[in-house]
């Protein structure tokens, strides 16, 4: 399968990854091509700038979470109709689970779906020192993937020697520079950068960054590099989803072709909770959801009809004062819980289900109350990074292992005990989530493509509060 496709990546966190992925997407944009765009690993935010920038959603390509073959139709899926696939690595181009192992970090995507590389290197207050950076990265691994380079934070004075120098020197093509710009950094908060919608002038810098990326980056060679990535593999590749062996096709029927009749499903969506995995939502209307978009902030009740309920993560913390205020809302959805719609709760959405949210002056604030205890912020990250869940049910169904991800400054007086959350590489593990026939909550955030099994029994608790409904009519 012919799938032109780059990677950007970078030696760290903070060397401007996201900012340069953006320029080159808008520089693309302004040529008139069509990209796809995708971000390795689980982040939420990085793929809303991306979308931004191109006006279709992002999507993740992540090697824990959804297992090599999910990866791999997560790009085909969502790349086949574009010119061109631009993914933007995560942190450090070899760093992965655990802080000690390559795995599912950007090199691991780059391997996965044989992919070219193209590093950004920044270069405040780095000049001959570029050439063993660049070096140590090339040759850490017998093939690194590694076919450029993107000087960024270089004066345009020094560019020419550069270049030169290093091309010279390491044998790798540098693809251009990127000046100093303050006036286009991106801001961040202890989740990441802040969002997209937060600043008014977010397309103007954008706007400016693409034509920069068009003065000063070779376009033209990017797409020569894209073009030449080697085919797609089409076989199908025997590996573990985040630890657990997969079920054979012949032994099982795929959650995606158990299409029933369509359910509507409720999609809290605002800017309190706006952390979503494309990728989830599209298999959720590929199993036969219609959802639902309604906003806890603004609405007074929840949608008409609905048979389901679904919270995602997002900032409800920054939010809980005109959440609080919101009583009809709240009321609405506590009486739809506990008359026994199903719902899913992530991160945001579980702190929402709870009694109260603290805020950092230490004031809290009554939410919908339907589950016991307070969130309250810790001023530090808890429970970070991957994890397999076991011993747990979902919707009343034993469903094996599931990888997850957890990524937090807030905690919980009531976590839950339903799974056991086990840390990869490591001896650490906690009990957490809520899970009954009705509810899945709690802080691990969860990509269906690892674990079908939860949507699927999901959707079918959803049918079946449905027709319990239509028998009270």
């Amino acid at each position: 399968m012919k799938l032109p496709r780059i990677l950007i990546t970078a030696m760290r966190s903070g060397a401007g990854k996201t900012m340069l992925t953006c320029g080159i997407l808008k520089a693309m944009k302004m040529q008139e091509l069509s990209p796809a765009s995708f971000k390795c690993g689980p982040d939420y935010i990085d793929p809303m700038f991306h979308k931004t920038v191109i006006g279709v959603s992002s999507y993740n390509l992540d090697a824990f979470l959804c297992g090599k073959n999910g990866v791999r139709k997560i790009l085909k899926k969502n790349g086949a109709r574009a010119d061109i696939c631009v993914m933007e690595g995560v942190m450090g181009y070899y760093d992965g689970i655990a802080g000690i192992s390559s795995e599912a970090s950007a090199y691991d995507i780059a391997c996965i779906t044989d992919t070219p590389a193209v590093m950004i290197l920044d270069c405040k207050g780095l000049s001959v020192s570029a050439v063993p950076c660049i070096q140590g990265f090339l040759n850490y691994k017998e093939n690194s993937h590694i076919e450029g380079v993107i000087l960024n934070r270089l004066s345009p004075m020094m560019y020419g020697r550069m270049k030169e120098m290093i091309e010279v020197q390491t044998g790798i093509r540098v693809y251009g520079y990127v000046p100093v710009m303050k006036d286009c950094a991106l801001e961040s908060r202890y989740l990441g950068l802040k969002l997209p919608n937060e600043r008014k002038d977010t397309e103007e810098k954008l706007e400016r960054l693409g034509e920069q990326i068009l003065k000063s980056v070779d376009i033209a060679g990017l797409l020569e590099l894209a073009e030449n990535a080697p085919e797609i593999d089409r076989r199908d590749m025997e590996e573990s989803f985040g630890g657990r062996e997969p079920e054979k096709d012949k032994e099982k029927k795929s959650a995606e072709s158990a299409v029933a009749e369509t359910v509507r499903i409720g999609l809290a969506s605002d800017d309190a909770f706006c952390f979503f995995y494309q990728d989830n939502l599209d298999l959720f209307r590929k199993m036969g959801a219609e959802l639902v978009p309604f906003s806890p902030l603004y609405d007074e009740k929840i949608p008409e009809n609905l048979s389901g309920l679904l919270f995602y993560g997002g900032y409800p913390e920054l939010y809980a004062d005109r959440l609080s205020k919101n009583e009809s809302m709240r009321m609405s959805v506590r009486n739809a819980l506990e008359d026994g719609m199903p719902c899913i709760a992530e991160c945001g959405g579980f702190m929402y289900l709870q009694e109260y949210i603290q805020d950092e002056s230490g004031e809290s604030f009554p939410m919908t109350g339907f589950l016991k205890g307070k969130s309250y912020p810790t001023g530090s990250l808890k429970r970070f990074g991957y994890v397999t869940l076991t011993e747990g049910s979902v919707f009343g169904k034993e469903i094996g292992a599931v990888p997850a991800h957890e990524f937090h400054y807030y905690d919980s007086e009531v976590c839950g005990e339903a799974f056991l959350a086990e840390k990869p590489m490591s001896k650490r593990s906690w009990k957490c989530m809520i899970s009954t026939d009705t509810i899945l909550a709690g802080y691990p955030h969860i990509h269906y493509y690892g674990n079908e099994k939860i949507p699927g029994n999901f959707l079918e608790r959803c049918r079946k509060y449905r027709e319990r409904e239509k028998g009270r009519a």
